[in-house]
């Protein structure tokens, strides 16, 4: 029987999230090992995904505390308003609009991010972090988790052992499946068609949404390629019947539909990163926590890119979570502790449900057809834009600087 390996947690999935809270961790002095089946070179390969994130104020300032804001700089674009209009036209041609706007001396709304950039910037932070310790890939094919810790079995023989056990493993995650926790679900029965484009006319750090009766469409800031072009990605939502034949568009015949959608706001458009479609749904976990379990990320909640606060949202998690950690391994307590993670599940399960719930009825409120569905929105989106108290509310929302806030998203040490 081989050694066991020990640390102070396992982190069961080396994505984004898994690795920004194995960072976090080490930052504050405790140690992980992350378990995933996955390549790392194959995940920061040009194409292997051609996301990008938009990045919340606050969430950037967690980064600038782990050291990541330095390794992105260069590679993030603030974005500095939001423009979002409903899609419908009124009987004049003009649909209804809400413009949210920073001050020259405010901080940005969010800062969008190729998720290939977050990849290399965690990756290069973590091969810094002694104390975080990647085993990838690597499959898992054991699972104890008994009253004293939890012990991972690979394929290779190699046990790791800690005291908890953190899952990180996406939306389709087996071990939160395994462990029997209870998951709401559904599908919008949409599809998101995904990429970015070079595009003739500057973006001006403009984010744009657009609320057609088939979906939301949105145009994010990037930055400039090295040549100097102007640079967005997209977010194309389409009903579930008609997204095998977008997928089916020859280059040029996507790229019309593109700028059919945009109008003039960029001008002239050419794709520049791999097409990605996926299907749309929602999923979000009663508990977060179990007997020496937690799930963070898509793990525990699932929801709509509507309001680009997917991986915020798991970010978020990131941040509560090490403080809880860090705090109970300061007072010399079991990290598998009940009462412990009990802390976590009251911190961000009313905060994600929030969030998810929010995000779906937005999603429903704008996929209603018709004139009069389409009059009521254009009404909510002109009480918001003429009211300064509730935009600002949905300004410090996008910021993700609203609620309880655990001390990294402050910009402060834990």
């Amino acid at each position: 029987m081989s050694d066991v390996q020990r640390s102070d947690v396992i982190i069961s999935g080396g994505g984004l999230v898994g690795q920004a809270l194995a960072l976090a961790l080490a930052h504050h002095g405790l140690s992980s090992q992350v378990v995933d089946p996955a390549d790392p070179l194959a995940t920061i390969a040009p194409g292997f995904d051609g996301r990008a994130s938009a990045i919340a104020s606050a969430t950037w300032q967690m980064f600038e505390v782990l050291g990541l804001a330095d390794r992105l700089a260069g590679h993030g674009c603030p974005i500095r308003a939001i423009k979002v209009s409903d899609g419908v036209p009124k009987e004049n041609g003009r649909s209804g609009e809400l413009d949210f706007e920073t001050g020259a001396d405010d901080p940005a709304l969010g800062t969008m991010v190729e998720n290939r950039q977050l990849r290399l910037a965690l990756r290069d932070a973590l091969a810094e972090a002694p104390l975080a310790r990647l085993i990838m890939p690597a499959q898992v094919v054991d699972r104890d988790i008994g009253p004293h810790g939890v012990t991972l079995t690979l394929a290779d023989g190699a046990r790791l052992q800690a005291p908890l056990l953190i899952v990180a493993e996406g939306r389709r995650s087996p071990t939160r499946d395994a462990a029997g926790f209870s998951i709401a679900n559904w599908s919008y029965h949409h599809h998101a068609m995904i990429g970015a484009v070079v595009h003739s006319k500057p973006h001006n750090r403009v984010a744009h949404e657009i609320f057609f009766p088939s979906g939301p469409f949105a145009l994010l800031p990037l930055v400039d390629d090295a040549q100097g072009r102007h640079r967005s990605a997209f977010v194309w939502t389409v009903a579930e019947k008609d997204g095998p034949g977008f997928a089916k568009l020859g280059e040029r015949g996507f790229v019309a539909e593109l700028e059919k959608r945009a109008g003039d706001l960029l001008g002239k458009m050419e794709l520049v990163a791999p097409r990605m479609t996926y299907p749309l749904g929602f999923h979000h976990s009663a508990t977060i926590v179990a007997d020496r379990v937690v799930l963070v990320g898509d793990a525990a909640h699932g929801i709509h890119p509507i309001a680009g606060q997917g991986l915020n949202l798991g970010l978020r998690d990131v941040a509560a979570l090490t403080e809880v950690l860090v705090e109970g391994a300061r007072l010399g307590l079991d990290l598998g502790d009940a009462a412990l993670l009990a802390r976590y599940q009251r911190w961000r399960g009313l905060d994600s449900l929030m969030v998810s719930l929010a995000t779906d009825g937005l999603t429903r409120l704008f996929g209603i057809p018709g004139r009069t569905a389409a009059a009521v929105r254009r009404a909510g989106l002109g009480a918001v834009q003429r009211l300064p108290m509730l935009k600002r509310f949905f300004m410090d929302e996008a910021r993700g600087e609203a609620g309880d806030l655990p001390r990294l998203l402050a910009g402060a040490e834990v």
